[in-house]
């Protein structure tokens, strides 16, 4: 590999192990909050919103010319899409378990192959089916577990927030234009729904600080690592580094408010995080012996 590359690559692992470590803070931060959901909605999307026009502006100040915010009809679908899966994980995270949140929306790489199948015509090679069939067992036993705990809801709303971001992603890859800002910009609408909600009767936030440094910080860094990573690394290797908020959001939460993943949630998460884990290393090891031929 030419050292111009090895530098690339080696960049793209720092900025998506960033990306990862920042996402996995986002249900610890948004749990330390401890406001009702509206406010919470509200507060970290109207953060998320304004850090990205200080970002834009900054940006406008230093290159002189505007970036690309929406690319037409695909990038406004794709924000609305991001929009609608922002209101679903919050929704996921008030009513089931970090553990059962994290592992059914890591379920979202799966999804995403599937529709790329179905929609784009990219059929996914046998690896990712066998991974895509591993995966089902998975989720079903983490939803099993919330059947029997009463977390139907919640863990309904986690598979709804992997399929929607899912059909975001594969939109984007249809268009194949730029959609860096689309996630943030997108937030718009969850911002807009949960102040309407809640202000009326008052926002409802024991520890705003939390909510503002998660909204205007934390993920709009998350977001800009992991939007920029794929331009230095390959989408198996990106991918393996969502996997940071599958692994420690758990153990945030497990040291922060002493709440145990049930034994099937466990079971269910170990073997979703084993098939990604597995099935991305597969695919990045099978990319590099065809660069070799």
């Amino acid at each position: 590999m030419p050292p111009t590359a090895l530098s690339d690559h080696r960049k793209g692992l720092l900025l998506t192990a960033i990306g990862g470590l920042a996402l996995s803070m986002d249900i610890p931060l948004v749990r330390l909050g401890d406001g009702d959901i509206w406010s919470v909605l509200g507060v970290r999307s109207a953060a998320t919103v304004l850090a990205t026009f200080v970002i834009l502006g900054a940006m406008r100040l230093t290159s002189g010319k505007w970036p690309i915010l929406i690319p037409g009809r695909a990038g406004v679908f794709a924000g609305l899409l991001y929009g609608i899966s922002s209101l679903t994980f919050v929704l996921a995270v008030f009513n089931t378990t970090t553990a059962n949140v994290v592992f059914i929306v890591a379920f979202n790489p799966m999804f995403g192959a599937l529709l790329c199948w179905i929609f784009l015509k990219e059929k996914p090679p046998a690896a990712t089916l066998i991974a895509m069939l591993s995966m089902v067992v998975g989720v079903g036993l983490i939803v099993r577990e919330g059947l029997a705990s009463g977390h139907v809801f919640g863990d309904a709303m986690a598979l709804l927030s992997a399929l929607i971001l899912a059909a975001a992603i594969t939109v984007g890859r249809a268009s194949r234009r730029e959609m860096g800002f689309v996630p943030l910009l997108a937030a718009l609408l969850p911002a807009a729904l949960g102040l309407a909600q809640a202000l009326p009767s008052g926002l409802a936030i024991a520890h705003p600080g939390w909510i503002l440094f998660n909204g205007a910080i934390v993920m709009p860094v998350a977001f800009w690592c992991l939007a920029t990573g794929p331009r230095y690394l390959s989408a198996p290797e990106v991918g393996m580094f969502y996997l940071l908020e599958t692994v420690l959001a758990p153990i945030w939460v497990w040291l922060i408010f002493a709440e145990t993943p049930a034994t099937m949630t466990l079971v269910g998460g170990g073997i979703l995080v084993a098939t990604i884990g597995g099935h991305s290393l597969w695919m990045t090891r099978g990319k590099s012996i065809k660069r070799l031929f």
